[in-house]
């Protein structure tokens, strides 16, 4: 049975999975905190995985207890990261090539992410792939960020589609469980910056891969 077999949607989650974008946010939390004279926790990106950005916005001021407010907070977020949207983030090896092969068999596309809707755009302006997906939808447009399956389904409830045929790829724990939760089959996609062990991803996804170009060069997956 190939991964694609009963699927009329795939829904990706963007940072660490289709994008290669995890490696300049540990940087971005690195100078935010020093600017309050913090000096970044081990464990902060395990403790913010899968959250919106409000809801990491609202742990990371509570925590180090900032004095700036929320809006300031994301703000100043996407101002540090909007460069690296718009000209150094690229597809992981594959990903490109992986959504023509779903828009050739009619496969539909959107895509589920905690990240803001304004680096979104940036960087899919970037690489001019606004048009594999129909609906694009972000953790702040529902209740409660990953592992609650509030963003899939709405991405689902958009595109139209029965959530039993719905075909997820996330590269972080907290997202493998949003689309189980919602129902969807998960496929986890190994990013070097995720902090689970591969076998946790194993265990709680029902597929695993390496890489899209991995996936690309694997027929019988397809």
């Amino acid at each position: 049975m190939g991964i694609l077999d009963n699927t009329d949607a795939v829904i990706f989650d963007m940072d660490g999975t289709l994008i290669d974008s995890m490696w300049m946010w540990k940087q971005i939390d690195i100078d935010y905190l020093g600017r309050f004279g913090y000096e970044l926790p081990d464990d902060l990106q395990g403790c913010i995985e899968g959250m919106s950005f409000k809801e990491t916005a609202v742990y990371i001021k509570n925590r180090f207890n900032l004095p700036d407010d929320i809006d300031t907070m994301m703000a100043a977020w996407n101002e540090m990261a909007y460069d690296f949207y718009k000209t150094k983030v690229d597809f992981k090896p594959g990903a490109r090539e992986f959504l023509e092969e779903l828009k050739r068999r009619g496969i539909r596309c959107g895509m589920a992410t905690s990240n803001s809707i304004e680096l979104v755009d940036a960087v899919l302006d970037n690489l001019k792939a606004h048009e594999y997906f129909e609906e694009i939808h972000t953790s702040s447009e529902v209740p409660h960020g990953k592992p609650s399956p509030d963003i899939y389904l709405l991405v689902a409830e958009k595109l139209k589609v029965n959530t039993d045929r719905c075909l997820v790829f996330e590269d972080i724990l907290p997202g493998i469980q949003a689309g189980k939760a919602a129902g969807m089959r998960v496929c986890a996609v190994y990013d070097r910056y995720a902090h689970q062990e591969i076998n946790v991803s194993l265990k709680n996804a029902d597929y695993y891969v390496k890489g899209f170009d991995i996936l690309m060069d694997t027929p019988i997956l397809l």
